[in-house]
């Protein structure tokens, strides 16, 4: 009841002092853009959650109970919290739908570069078949990727394909992408020669180029680097389902995706895998500027180093991840207190690993952390503390015991925000 009328007269208090619009409006879709009120809403949550750390601004009718005043400003931060969550999905999809023109912007700011390198490269040596195939094999490219890119502008533009299922970058799907597109424009340039050719022999010498002995090593790559694509989406979609892999969903993708894990963190794998595969695709794109008339010649050496990188990047994905796990119950002691067996109504420190997923360290993502005790789901209170929260975190809970819970040995468990349950541990409630 106490937490009931603070609440109501919190809300009083918002109610009095105007509308959501006073002092600039926070929506989503008004001239102000998703961004301003996203950055509002985060300053917003950050400022309540920093004052009720300090013990500010806690209502009279909870300040004399530690349950209470925890309960209250809990719930409260996760208001807030919800909020913050909804403006960030509001701005990842403003930003999405704003991508596929400056993804536009950078495919022809490449084809222009290409122009220039072309012309400068020219002088003294003269304008040849090959250049002007070069260049129309880009405009091609570019053309093919710009008409895609407006199909796909409300999910990314050029980017939608290598947008994971999590709203992240997929390292795996965007190194396939690069090699595929690589191999493509090797394709038309051959293409474009072979059709300005007017001898036989100039003819053969194209179509021979084509041979699989001239491009054995690039084909191979690019049949391994597609084939690790769908094969990683197939085991972390199995891992996921098995309930060996926790997954959030991110509000948008961005380019650090492809070096770091969920959670922000760069990861070795990922990272050698982006670094070779870009030196190797820098060295087959050099053979083609040097041998337009053939498939890019990449020496096997190269070859087996990019395959030994996509095996050590796959291993990692079969590595990574885990399912939560509930160690030990016991229960929670201040300075002061007794010795005494676990009762309702009384905090219990849940301990374990894997409590909150990567990517899941979000106030939003926090409240949706569940421990079942018994039949009774208790969710998991946000307790702040300056630049965080001391409750939850990745290897303790502290939730109280409901008086719903009926003594005697109870099951517990906890649900975490990828919505994966953690065993089951014993423990006995007295009354």
């Amino acid at each position: 009841m106490a937490v009931q009328e603070a609440r109501q007269g919190a809300q009083a208090r918002t109610g009095a002092l105007g509308s959501a619009h006073d002092g600039g409006c926070t929506c989503g879709d008004c001239p102000h853009g998703a961004r301003a009120g996203h950055r509002r809403a985060v300053a917003a949550f950050l400022l309540k959650r920093d004052e009720f750390a300090a013990g500010q601004n806690l209502p009279a009718a909870v300040a004399h109970s530690a349950s209470a005043s925890r309960q209250w400003v809990s719930d409260e931060l996760t208001q807030s919290a919800a909020a913050v969550a909804e403006r960030a999905r509001a701005e990842g999809e403003a930003w999405l739908s704003r991508l596929w023109r400056r993804t536009t912007g950078v495919v022809w700011a490449l084809v222009l570069l290409l122009l220039l390198a072309q012309s400068l490269t020219a002088i003294g040596a003269g304008w040849t078949t090959a250049r002007t195939a070069g260049l129309l094999a880009a405009v091609l490219v570019a053309v093919a990727l710009t008409a895609a890119s407006f199909f796909h502008r409300a999910r990314g533009g050029v980017l939608a394909p290598v947008v994971g299922e999590d709203n992240r970058l997929s390292t795996s799907r965007a190194v396939a992408a690069m090699w595929v597109l690589f191999v493509a424009y090797a394709v038309l340039v051959l293409a474009g020669q072979l059709a300005a050719a007017s001898s036989s022999g100039a003819r053969d010498q194209l179509i021979g180029g084509l041979e699989l002995a001239r491009g054995a090593g690039v084909v191979t790559v690019l049949a391994v680097a597609c084939g690790i694509a769908v094969l990683v989406r197939r085991v972390v979609g199995l891992r996921v389902f098995g309930q060996r892999l926790q997954k959030v969903r991110a509000d948008r993708p961005r380019a650090a995706d492809l070096l770091t894990d969920d959670s922000g963190r760069g990861t070795f794998a990922d990272i050698q895998y982006v670094v070779i595969s870009a030196v190797a695709l820098v060295f087959a794109a050099v053979r083609l500027a040097r041998r337009p008339d053939q498939l890019p010649d990449l020496p096997w050496g190269l070859a087996v180093v990019v395959l030994v990188s996509a095996a050590t990047y796959l291993a990692g994905k079969y590595a990574e991840g885990g399912r939560p796990v509930v160690l030990s119950v016991v229960r929670a002691r201040e300075a002061g207190d007794l010795d005494a067996p676990i009762r309702t109504g009384e905090d219990i420190e849940i301990r374990g690993a894997g409590f909150v997923p990567p990517g899941a360290g979000t106030a939003d993502r926090l409240s949706r952390m569940v421990v079942r005790i018994g039949p009774v789901h208790v969710h998991v209170p946000l307790v702040p503390i300056t630049g965080g929260f001391s409750n939850p975190t990745d290897a303790l809970l502290t939730v109280p015991v409901p008086a719903e819970v009926e003594p005697g040995r109870v099951e517990v468990r906890v649900v975490t925000a990828a919505g994966v349950e953690t065993n089951a541990y014993v423990i006995d409630v007295t009354e």
